[in-house]
Formats: C-alpha cells, sequence, structure tokens
C-alpha cells in the first residue's frame, strides 16, 4: 500500500511538470494587450451592445467608462434593460444627462424571454437587432457586461489590435474584484482554472483547436458573427462566451478565405469588474451555473473530473501532512515536490491580483471547493433544477 500511495505522488509530480512545461505556459500572464501600436489611419465604427439585468449598483459606473472611451472612430451604444426589477433603467438615464456625448447612448427595454433563450443572449439579440437598423451598421460589436468599468483607451487597443492583427474577435479576460476574504481565496483561483482549461495561447494560435473568450469585453466583426449564424446559434448555450469563441475559429479554419484571420484572448489589468463577491453564496451560483454544462452533463465526465481535482491538487499535500504526522521522509519529500510545483504554478496568478504570496499555498483548499460547487453543479441538474442567475433558473 505503501508503494502504491508513493507512486501515486509521483504520477502526481509528472503530470505537474507536463502542466508546467508542455500545456501552453497557461500558468503565466504573458497574453496582454501591447500599448505600443501604431495609430490606425481610419478607425471602424463600433456598437457597444450592453445586457443589463437588475445592475443598478454598477450601471452608472458602467456606461460612464463607455462614454468616455477615446476612441477616433464611430462609437455608439446600446444598452438592452433585460426586464429588470429594481431601478437599472432610471439610473442608466440618470447617469448620462451630463455627457455631451449622451446621444451615442440608446436604451432599449427588452421584451419577455424568448424560449430556448437564455436571458443575456436574448438581450444581446434585442442589442444587435437595434443596431443592424441603424443607418449606418457598425463594423464590430463590443459585448460587454454591465458591471465592466473600461479603461479609456480600451477600444482603441482592442480595435487597433484586431485590425493590426487581422483578428475576427478579440477578448479580454477583465480583472475581477479581489478584496474581501472569499474573493482572495476562489478569485485567482477562478482565473487559474480557466487559464488551465483554455491556454490562452493555444487560443491565440490559429493551428490550434482550443476556442474561448471571455463575456465580459468581447470586441467581433459583424461580418464574422453574421457568418456563423448571429446569436442564434448559441441561443441555448449557458457557456456563450466559449461557444461563440468555438463557432468563430471554426469559421475561420474551415473557410480558405479567412485563413490569414484569427481570434485572440488575453488578460487586462486596466479594464475591471465592478461585481464584487465578498459572500460565498454568489460565487458558488456563479461556478455552478455552468460547471456541468462545461461537462457536457455527463456522469463520467463528472467522476472523471473529481478524481482528477483529488490527484492533481489534494494528493500531494495529503501525503506531505500524512508523512508529516508518521514522519515517513519519503512521503515528506515527494509531497512537498508536488505541493512546491502547484505553488509555483498559482504564483503568477496570485501576484496578478495582489495577494499576498502566501494565498498560493491555498491552491488544495480552493480546489476542495471548487469541486464541491462542480457536485453542486451535478445535482441540480439531475433534480431538473438547472442554472440559476440573476433570478432565472435554466433548465
Amino acid at each position: 500500500m505503501h508503494n502504491i500511495i508513493i507512486l501515486i505522488v509521483c504520477l502526481s509530480i509528472i503530470a505537474w511538470i507536463y502542466l508546467l512545461l508542455f500545456r501552453g505556459k497557461f500558468w503565466l500572464n504573458n497574453e496582454k494587450i501591447s500599448r505600443s501600436f501604431d495609430c490606425l489611419d481610419d478607425y471602424p465604427s463600433v456598437c457597444a451592445i450592453v445586457p443589463a439585468r437588475n445592475e443598478a449598483a454598477v450601471i452608472a459606473t458602467s456606461l460612464k467608462s463607455l462614454l468616455k472611451q477615446n476612441y477616433p472612430g464611430n462609437f455608439s451604444i446600446i444598452l438592452v434593460d433585460d426586464q429588470s426589477t429594481d431601478n437599472t433603467k432610471d439610473i442608466a438615464k440618470q447617469s448620462i444627462e451630463s455627457y455631451d456625448n449622451s446621444h451615442d447612448l440608446e436604451i432599449i427595454s427588452g421584451i419577455p424571454l424568448a424560449n430556448k433563450w437564455s436571458g443575456k443572449l436574448w438581450a444581446m439579440k434585442q442589442g444587435i437587432d437595434k443596431a443592424n437598423h441603424l443607418k449606418n451598421k457598425p463594423d464590430y460589436f463590443l459585448f460587454t457586461d454591465a458591471d465592466i468599468k473600461h479603461h479609456t483607451n480600451n477600444l482603441k487597443e482592442l480595435v487597433t489590435k484586431a485590425k493590426k492583427e487581422n483578428l475576427a474577435l478579440v477578448s479580454l479576460m477583465v480583472k475581477l474584484e479581489c478584496k474581501s476574504l472569499w474573493e482572495k481565496l476562489l478569485i485567482p483561483a477562478f482565473i487559474f482554472f480557466f487559464k488551465k482549461l483554455y491556454p490562452f495561447s493555444w487560443v491565440n494560435n490559429y493551428y490550434k483547436k482550443t476556442a474561448a473568450a471571455a463575456g465580459g469585453c468581447i470586441l467581433i466583426s459583424r461580418f464574422i458573427l453574421e457568418e456563423i449564424g448571429g446569436l442564434e446559434v448559441l441561443k441555448e448555450t449557458l457557456i456563450d462566451d466559449c461557444s461563440l469563441a468555438t463557432f468563430v475559429k471554426k469559421k475561420l479554419k474551415d473557410n480558405k478565405q479567412y485563413a490569414d484571420q484569427g481570434i485572440w484572448l488575453g488578460l487586462s489589468e486596466k479594464t475591471v469588474s465592478l461585481r464584487s463577491y465578498d459572500r460565498l453564496e454568489p460565487i458558488w451560483n456563479m461556478v455552478a451555473r455552468t460547471a456541468y454544462t462545461q461537462l457536457k452533463h455527463s456522469p463520467l465526465m463528472l467522476i472523471g473530473t473529481l478524481i482528477g481535482l483529488v490527484f492533481i491538487y489534494l494528493i500531494g499535500p495529503i501525503s506531505f501532512i500524512y508523512g508529516t504526522v508518521v514522519y515517513d521522509k519519503t512521503l515528506i519529500a515527494l509531497g512537498a515536490i508536488n505541493w512546491f510545483l502547484m505553488t509555483l504554478a498559482y504564483f503568477p496568478t496570485v501576484l496578478l491580483y495582489k495577494c499576498s504570496p502566501l494565498w498560493a499555498l491555498s491552491l488544495p483548499f480552493t480546489t476542495s471547493l471548487y469541486a464541491a460547487m462542480t457536485f453542486d453543479s451535478a445535482l441540480k441538474y439531475w433534480k431538473g433544477k438547472g442554472g440559476k442567475w440573476k433570478g432565472r433558473t435554466y433548465s
């Protein structure tokens, strides 16, 4: 039994060596927009689509950041009030009154959710339909959440990158708020797991199948969006951002006329989320809403995932602690190596979120919580409760 435990820990160490060296260097934070781009001769028109449901606390700050964009081209904004039960729409109207360019923003009231559509996508579709009826259709859409604060040059940098590098879709993983205890424990890990699942360097590689985007900030060519069939192809998806990226990348790879176009996903430190998670419940609900969907509602994939989490993240620390208790030098050494490699991988993400380096040691415990969220996601699905989000429950 002792030899079997040692073998398992050794295999876990090998797994971490593979992840560090051969998983697209996901653990590093190399994918960021360069600010050294030359200016474009001509800036395309862009329309921001902002779906908003019960965002009274943050909508004013979000809209102001869009109105303050330093963008030389034509830029319009359509806010879709998605059946809010608070005063999101009123606050939005009041917040833009003092801006000279407030005429560039239009607020529309969303109609009731259509069958087989998720709420956010349905609101976005209404915004797109409105934009397509403008006198001059936009060249690009900026899909952004109502809880995002954009830095002044964000749109200019997104468009410049898209045009200079011939990208059909450019997306930013905005920096999430990380102040409370629960945020420091769970938010950097959320980003770390996302990057491990979708290594950004693979997403940005035309020849790799991996595709992903971050729904809080996506710039997409209107022409490409129409080519893939619009948002209709996504209407029943809960993980809409990564699904959108998958459709776009597949279209680019399957058609020779798009052979020189790609997609790009990176990190942002200046464009930030305004949503705070000072309690465990909202983070739990956010993960549980889509975790089992990510596993394609497969019990086998669920079991495999949970076993994999234990094997990758827990077996090393458990061996280290157990070896310390029984004073087994081999288990102590192997467990320490495993834990060190894990901490090394997690460390850059912890620093990105300006947390104490000691938080890098917490990944095993954090993983246990995410494993519980994933299992809870499956339980909700099996009970027919689906994913709950902003007052709606999806089957």
